[in-house]
């Protein structure tokens, strides 16, 4: 994955939401807060997971936004936000969000490159557990 990717201050280990919908607005939060979004970003994501969860087994949710929002995305980036405590899914428990913000087609190669490494059990428990911002960036980057 590109080292570009992810701004170390987009790695959030230690944070609770009470549904998916504030998990979500967490996700996008990060992506506005380090520049690689505008603020209707946000809503997009809602909006995608309102169509199709965004749940990916694992504990393990990918957020981004729809096709619609593009031009609400300043550069690609993605976010790594934990929840120690889960939250709920849709009935699954979610501990680990990537959030996910790519122009064009940028999100295939994203995905693509993100399955590779949730497909791989201690990878992906690596990730849900990390307590420090390092193990994520080397697990990803």
């Amino acid at each position: 994955m590109r080292d570009d990717l992810l701004d170390p201050r987009a790695v959030l280990l230690n944070e609770s939401a009470s549904d998916r919908t504030a998990a979500i607005r967490r996700c996008g939060r990060a992506l506005v807060e380090v520049g690689a979004v505008a603020e209707p970003y946000i809503e997009a994501m809602l909006e995608r997971e309102r169509t199709i969860s965004t749940y990916v087994g694992e504990g393990v949710a990918i957020p981004h936004g729809t096709n619609a929002s593009k031009d609400d995305i300043k550069r690609d980036a993605i976010c790594v936000v934990r929840f120690p405590g889960g939250v709920d899914w849709d009935g699954e428990q979610v501990t680990l969000c990537v959030g996910i913000a790519a122009r064009a087609d940028g999100h295939v190669p994203l995905l693509a490159a993100l399955a590779d490494i949730l497909l791989d059990p201690d990878r992906a428990r690596t990730l849900r557990e990390a307590t420090e911002v390092s193990q994520v960036l080397k697990e990803l980057m």
